[in-house]
């Protein structure tokens, strides 16, 4: 085959070309330290590359964003339940003080004290946020758990369940003693006829302005309507059923039928508005029990205090402040999980959820346990103060003497009804708060679970991001001895390249000629 200069030629520019290609290419990988730089010069290493990329770009939003972000939330809700349970047993020490020895005037003021300063606390913990976002209201983030201030006119329709076993018993007093400042002969107003009755109730999540608009009991399948209210606002009461506005009233009517006060009829369901209570007589008390029954309730609460729970955390009820009922919002007791993924295929649940640990009675057992104590301090005030005026030597008289005695006898037995039940409540809620306490214990230790998880989880997605690192750096570097090597190498066959084009053009076949 005959050669030609003008083949000669073009394929000393190929090579020339082709070395200075190389030449090119590994000053790039000298610069980049990198295989490649586009793609078609490998594409299995292009292909590969793209896929650890995608792996590692996984990774480490688990790492930087998903994992520190679970664990921030899970810190700030751990602490809050741990402030809860230490909030919790100081409230149970109280009880325990105050049901081991008899407390004289100051150590009960001062368990009053310890317990009002406590109350205000109760539900502080569960508006914990973490960057804004509360922790302990599902997808509600953007809102707090109570209320931040008084709302007057906020007015819900809530629905509660209760079961046969919801039933508690509770005391009740009629009578008042009140001590008079002087004796006269017009002396009237103070009562002597002071009584105790128990009876079984039911106590509502709220108090204060409450409507009862339906109740019912079922046992077996068989529902029994005692309250029921039609689409136009209608109440139907059974006639077993009372409604009262307060104790006060409850006792004032009772009293004009020519009964001793606060009494309920065995087969009798009384309901206080003032302070949410069903009370049942015995008969339907025991029907209830014995049946098994579930009981079904649904009031209208209007107004609530700051610090009181919103109720769409807890029940099922509808929002109705609003008089237009178009803009009425209903809520719907549900599990809001908040699940973080924290690795490919593993995700966990970190929030923990109100009605799971902030149960809507401890407010409520707290303020009726102020109550009590504060009527206990003032049945023995009545006591002390009788007992001062019958020394007075304006009251020495037979007369004085006896119509004060009279008064000191009833104050006495009121202050006994006072102190034994001051007594049994606090050994009833000592019970009460062991179940609150075992309820955020087990919330807490859930957290801890779930921490533990998380770290075990961090240490295994940050041993994959550096093997993915390690395998992303195989595929895509170069060792920079390597490339240097390569580029002189290539560099040489390049100036070899260009001396050897330059030879060819010193002679040609003239010269022969």
């Amino acid at each position: 085959m005959r050669i030609t200069n003008s083949m000669i030629t073009r394929n000393t520019k190929s090579n020339i070309n082709s070395n200075k290609l190389l030449v090119d290419k590994y000053n790039t990988q000298m610069t980049t330290q990198k295989k490649i730089s586009k793609a078609s010069e490998n594409p299995v290493i292009a292909i590969r590359s793209l896929r650890l990329s995608t792996t590692m770009s996984h990774i480490n939003q688990y790492v930087d964003n998903n994992i520190p972000d679970a664990s921030a939330w899970m810190d700030v809700t751990e602490t809050a339940l741990t402030n809860m349970i230490s909030l919790l047993r100081d409230i149970r020490t109280q009880c325990v003080n105050g049901s081991t020895d008899a407390k004289n005037a100051d150590d009960r003021k001062i368990i009053l004290d310890n317990l009002k300063s406590l109350a205000e606390q109760v539900y502080t913990e569960g508006n914990a946020d973490y960057a804004g976002k509360s922790v302990f209201t599902g997808y509600r983030t953007s809102s707090t758990l109570t209320f931040e201030e008084d709302e007057v006119d906020t007015t819900y329709r809530i629905k509660q369940e209760f079961n046969f076993d919801d039933l508690e018993e509770k005391r009740y007093y009629t009578g008042d003693v009140i001590v008079p400042e002087a004796l006269t002969n017009t002396v009237t107003e103070c009562t002597t006829t002071i009584s105790e009755n128990s009876y079984e109730r039911i106590r509502f999540a709220y108090n204060g302005d409450t409507e009862l608009n339906n109740l019912s009991y079922t046992i077996g399948g068989v529902t029994t309507d005692l309250v029921t209210t039609d689409d136009a606002g209608n109440v139907t009461t059974a006639a077993n059923v009372s409604f009262y506005e307060t104790e006060a009233e409850w006792e004032a009517q009772k009293q004009a039928a020519g009964l001793e006060g606060k009494v309920v009829g065995d087969d009798e369901v009384v309901y206080i508005k003032e302070t949410g209570e069903l009370i049942f007589g015995k008969e339907i008390a025991n029907t209830i029990s014995d049946g098994r029954a579930s009981i079904s309730a649904e009031y209208t609460k209007k107004g609530f205090d700051e610090g009181e729970l919103k109720p769409e955390y807890y029940y099922d009820c509808v929002d109705i402040t609003d008089d237009d009922p178009t803009k009425h919002v209903e809520y719907t007791k549900e599990n809001q999980d908040i699940n973080y993924t924290i690795a490919n295929n593993t995700s966990i649940t970190i929030n923990t959820q109100a009605s799971d640990v902030f149960d809507s009675d401890i407010k409520r057992d707290v303020d009726e346990l102020i109550n009590v104590v504060q009527k206990a301090i003032d049945t023995n005030d009545k006591v002390t103060k009788l007992e001062s005026m019958m020394k007075e030597a304006q009251y020495q008289d037979e007369d004085s003497q006896a119509m004060l005695q009279t008064y000191l006898d009833a104050a006495k037995k009121e202050a006994d009804f006072a102190d034994d039940n001051l007594q049994k409540t606090y050994e009833q809620y000592i019970t009460r708060f062991d179940g609150y306490l075992e309820s955020v214990n087990i919330a807490n230790t859930n957290v801890g679970s779930m921490k533990n998880r998380l770290t075990m989880t961090q240490t295994r997605v940050e041993n994959q991001q550096t093997t993915i690192e390690e395998l992303k750096s195989q595929n895509e570097d170069r060792d920079i001895s390597d490339i240097i090597i390569d580029y002189y190498a290539s560099y040489n066959a390049y100036q070899s390249s260009l001396t050897a084009a330059g030879k060819l053009g010193e002679r040609t076949l003239l010269d022969y000629i």
